[in-house]
């Protein structure tokens, strides 16, 4: 059956297109789009009509950057958002104990703390969790999945003692030689990956789940952003089960990345059952708000202190002449500077060995203080950022704070992207954050923070530019622009309804906006409750 959308506002995000009046979908595909009476023209015998009453019309949004099992674990997990005191946290992991019944040695897993909101301004510790469960091994992850606290159970179960040296370009927490529980950056994700794994029947119920929560914001291309040698069952399961209704584009570590194109030779840079092996991921330092981004200049306040690196200049170059080897697009976390300088610099000397990067279109994902002669640098080799600019509303005070007026006014610089003519990308990180990708276009836009300070207007991008980041941007990310981003014939029909024009209400409301619909190929995955 033909669907034929018509009598609402229809943008094609094309350049320079002009609204169109009337869209057809076909097969999955949109057949034709325009001028209503020439759209009408070509429908079938079979069609539905589809009365947008008004509303807009508009390409499907693309997450450049999340953790999607990670979004389905949090459905698995203690939620810590919120919090705003130890105590918060405390009760919030009792309450969870009592309601799920999770019986003594269980592990109990808890995300989504902040301690920049906490009301003692800094990370809890092993005791504070022993308090809140005697008698279960317990960990918290931080809300930028950098950082996190074991408490003593989950230690012991670990096998973690005060000797334990904590590995390259990662820090476990000891106080007069004592471990507190907290660890971060590497040493946090190679001890929070030894832990047991809920039973696969929960976690293909959580990834049902997760995909609902990504349409409900009018996505329909979800990021894997890294999938480790341990997740590759849960997807083998996952795609045996058929229940993958979003496109899902996949990012490995080293050895995730070997063992998903063994398991998933089909899957390798293009889709086999919804899911695709985009390429490789590397992490080169940690989070701002966290202090654990690796600057050129000490933080504020500080007089040596810069963060860190995670990874030698040998290895990132290793990882950039790999990836040209193997044809795979390279993803990498660069928060500060300095781990933006060290990419760059990697993939500069691979450049003068031949390898083909923009073949590549290599990534930096984040590029939190990304200088503008940094920016200028990736248009020169192809480099497409992968801008975080929810961090302006939600950490832009702590910016100011731990990177002063000057950097931290200027931080997720999408205006410095624009001008270097960069195909940039907005995501939200989730679970980090909701994948809320209208608030994050409202935050590339209006760039403000959540104690109403206005942050540099020079990085504000125009609305439009906004909503290509997540559209056309995105499929170009992906290298998917001939069947994803903008309303053109031939194109897949992945689109959302709105309930306003973003490129025509006043700036400041686009976050208010809301999704009404998500069509994924011509088959609605999400609908608004009409109450």
């Amino acid at each position: 059956m033909d669907i034929l959308f018509e009598n609402g506002t229809i943008r094609t995000l094309e350049r320079n297109s002009p609204d169109a009046q009337a869209l057809l979908v076909r097969n999955g595909r949109i057949a034709a789009v325009g001028g209503r009476t020439a759209v009408e023209d070509q429908t079938g015998i079979d069609v539905r009509r589809v009365d947008l009453a008004g509303r807009t019309l508009l390409p499907a949004f693309l997450d450049a950057h999340s953790h999607f099992t990670a979004v389905a674990n949090q459905f698995l997990q203690v939620s810590l958002e919120g919090c705003t005191s130890w105590a918060d946290m405390q009760d919030r992991i009792r309450d969870y104990i009592r309601r799920e019944r999770i019986p003594a040695g269980q592990w109990v897993t808890a995300q989504g703390y902040d301690h920049n909101l906490l009301s003692e301004r800094r990370h809890p510790d092993r005791l504070c969790l022993d308090a809140a469960a005697p008698d279960n091994p317990v960990v918290i992850c931080h809300q930028s999945g950098h950082m996190g606290v074991f408490n003593t159970a989950a230690l012991e179960r670990l096998g973690v003692t005060a000797q334990t040296p904590a590995p390259a370009g990662g820090v476990i927490g000891r106080e007069n030689g004592t471990l507190t529980g907290y660890m971060e950056e590497n040493a946090f994700l190679e001890f929070q990956k030894r832990v047991p794994m809920r039973p696969l029947e929960s976690f293909l119920a959580a990834y049902r789940k997760a995909q609902d929560l990504y349409a409900s914001y009018g996505i329909t291309t979800v990021q894997e952003g890294l999938l480790r040698r341990e997740l590759v069952p849960l997807y083998q399961a996952l795609l045996a089960d058929g229940s993958l209704k979003l496109d899902v584009v996949a990012y490995g570590d080293p050895e995730g990345a070997e063992a998903a194109r063994q398991a998933f030779p089909e899957s390798v840079r293009q889709y086999h059952r919804r899911f695709k092996l985009g390429g490789y991921k590397m992490f080169l330092d940690g989070s701002p708000q966290g202090r654990t981004a690796w600057l050129r200049r000490p933080y504020q306040g500080e007089q040596e202190y810069r963060g860190y690196g995670t990874l030698t200049d040998a290895e990132v170059l290793d990882m950039v002449r790999r990836a040209g080897t193997d044809g795979m697009q390279l993803l990498a976390h660069c928060n500060g500077d300095a781990a933006c300088a060290q990419y760059l610099a990697a993939l500069d000397a691979a450049a003068r060995e031949g390898v083909d990067l923009a073949a590549l279109r290599p990534v930096m994902i984040h590029a939190q203080t990304a200088r503008t002669d940094q920016y200028e640098k990736m248009a020169e080799i192809g480099m497409i950022p992968s801008i975080f600019a929810s961090h302006v509303w939600y950490w832009g005070d702590a910016h100011l704070r731990n990177l002063g007026p000057v950097r931290g006014g200027r931080v997720s610089a999408c205006g410095d992207a624009e001008r270097a003519g960069l195909p940039f990308t907005l995501h939200t990180d989730t679970p980090v954050l909701r994948p809320n990708l209208l608030e994050a276009a409202w935050c590339a836009v209006n760039r403000i923070t959540k104690a109403g300070v206005q942050l540099d207007e020079d990085q504000k991008v125009t609305p439009y530019e906004a909503m290509r980041a997540i559209t056309y941007n995105g499929a170009y990310q992906y290298g998917e622009e001939a069947d994803k981003g903008t309303l053109e014939a031939g194109k897949l029909a992945d689109l959302v309804v709105l309930d306003r024009n973003p490129l025509a209400v006043d700036p400041r409301e686009i976050r208010d906006i809301q999704v009404l619909a998500t069509i994924k190929e011509g088959e609605t995955l999400y609908e608004r409750d009409a109450k």
